[in-house]
């Protein structure tokens, strides 16, 4: 009875758990890294992927997030050595050395080792082309230990590892000529190399590594279970894949030849239209960095543009929505994007009430190009396919079925070059992204600064045709909206 007693009493005296701490405490300690992807402030808000996340484990608690960001890996890993932190959220492949050295959270991307090189100078083929050349890698990163592990084979394997050098510094530096060889991760390759157009992917390392969260090696599992039940939660509800086409939905879409033709067009052709731009993205509550890449997409700023079908100008309006938009001529830059402009904000006028940023916008943007009658339909496939009509991650995926046969045979308002919006829309948010990073300062109205919505899971299509006459909420008929300068 006495022993039931005092186990009793010690078990009552036994520490809190780190879960129990925090939420006693309200507030969850996260260290990331500043990239692209993973951590950055956009006209004074923060975001990213890591940063999404963190700020939502941290909601599902109830406490509030609190993250510092460190300058480099290894004062990362100093927080963590410290127990300064509770997890790291910086997008961090894991390799053996880290999994030996901290508890690894769940697993919710992959990425893999690429080199990469200078075009114009000799490209690599394999490690052993490596030899003889000068390659810098960061310290203290998985390439660091992945090069010390190739050295056991190859002793003449050379390399400089520095701590004063991220990701984008390494880019910078091999579009530049600096440098030589870099090892650098696949997703930060993807997301940053339309600002490098010189860099070029020589080879792949190894296969795919999982991205994950770090967490403290001395403490106990139970934050670290909270998290798994976190993440698989959010793959369950479609949140992390609504993040992930946010960040990563639309980086395929730029290659060299057009970043390279992008970025010189910026320097010969945008600085006539700018001001315009401006003006008209101001006068309609508008990002002009938006319409200007509504611009180049449809004509590479040209004013005397004209398509096949008779479209013309920077903005390439049909002459029933020019007239519409009240532009008499379609060839004068000032009306066109003006008119554009206009016409963009009315596509984003009809979108519903209910569809929120930055579904909105890339809503606009395909009915812009393809007709709101064409996205409404593609809107009602995707709702009897079971898909959210209100997402753009799911519409995209039934718009190109509406140049099928057996599938615009049953839509209101008949065939339609489906993929060419799903295309459309992807470029404009590249060609945003790099006026964005080059007009940093500028202070729209954030017509992308919202919410969530990505491809880099595969998702499938449905391959019979469905009913349309299974209407459900969401997707009212009072939605559908008759515009002949839209179809």
């Amino acid at each position: 009875m006495l022993l039931a007693l005092l186990l009793s009493a010690v078990a009552g005296c036994s520490p809190p758990t780190i879960l129990e701490r925090i939420e006693q405490e309200k507030v969850l300690h996260v260290v990331t890294l500043t990239a692209p992807g993973i951590y950055y402030q956009e006209r004074g808000q923060e975001a990213g992927l890591e940063f999404e996340l963190a700020q939502r484990f941290a909601d599902s608690l109830g406490v509030e997030l609190r993250l510092e960001v460190a300058h480099n890996l290894a004062e990362l890993y100093e927080r963590l050595d410290q127990g300064h932190t509770h997890l790291a959220a910086a997008g961090l492949p894991i390799n053996e050395q880290l999994r030996n050295r901290y508890r690894v959270g769940p697993h919710y991307l992959h990425t893999r080792p690429v080199v990469i090189y200078r075009g114009g100078t000799k490209r690599p083929h394999s490690v052993e082309d490596l030899l003889g050349r000068s390659i810098t890698v960061i310290a203290g990163s998985h390439h660091d230990y992945r090069l010390q592990s190739m050295a056991e084979t190859l002793p003449e394997l050379s390399w400089e590892a520095r701590d004063d050098i991220d990701d984008a510094e390494l880019l910078h530096r091999v579009n530049e000529g600096s440098l030589d060889i870099a090892l650098i991760d696949s997703n930060q390759l993807a997301i940053n190399k339309v600002y490098y157009p010189m860099v070029r992917e020589a080879f792949k390392v190894d296969s795919h590594m999982p991205i994950a969260w770090l967490f403290p090696a001395g403490e106990d599992n139970s934050l670290m279970r909270k998290a798994r039940q976190f993440h698989r939660q959010i793959q369950q509800d479609g949140t992390f894949a609504q993040l992930e086409e946010r960040y990563f939905g639309h980086l395929d879409r730029l290659d060299y030849v057009g970043a390279r033709t992008f970025v010189k067009h910026l320097e010969n052709r945008l600085p006539r239209y700018r001001e315009t731009f401006q003006a008209a993205a101001e006068a309609h509550d508008l990002d002009w960095r938006l319409t200007a890449a509504i611009g180049y997409q449809e004509s590479h700023w040209r004013p005397e543009a004209v398509s096949p079908t008779g479209v013309r100008g920077i903005m390439m309006l049909t002459q029933s929505t020019a007239k519409f938009m009240g532009v008499e001529d379609r060839v004068d830059a000032t009306a066109s994007i003006w008119g554009g402009t206009r016409y963009f904000k009315r596509m984003q006028g009809i979108i519903p009430d209910r569809i929120t940023e930055p579904d909105r916008t890339w809503f606009a943007l395909a009915a812009y190009n393809v007709g709101y009658g064409h996205l409404e339909d593609a809107r009602r496939l995707t709702q009897a396919g079971g898909k959210d009509p209100d997402k753009w991650m799911h519409v995209k995926q039934f718009l190109p079925l509406l140049a099928q046969q057996k599938w615009y045979s049953q839509t209101r308002y008949g065939y339609a070059r489906g993929w060419e919006p799903v295309i459309y829309v992807q470029n404009i948010r590249r060609y945003y992204d790099v006026l964005t990073w080059m007009n940093p300062d500028q202070d729209p109205s954030g017509t992308l600064a919202g919410e969530v919505e990505s491809p880099l899971q595969e998702e499938q299509q449905p391959t019979d045709p469905l009913p349309l006459n299974n209407q459900q909420p969401g997707l009212p008929a009072s939605d559908i909206h008759t515009l002949p300068w839209a179809l």
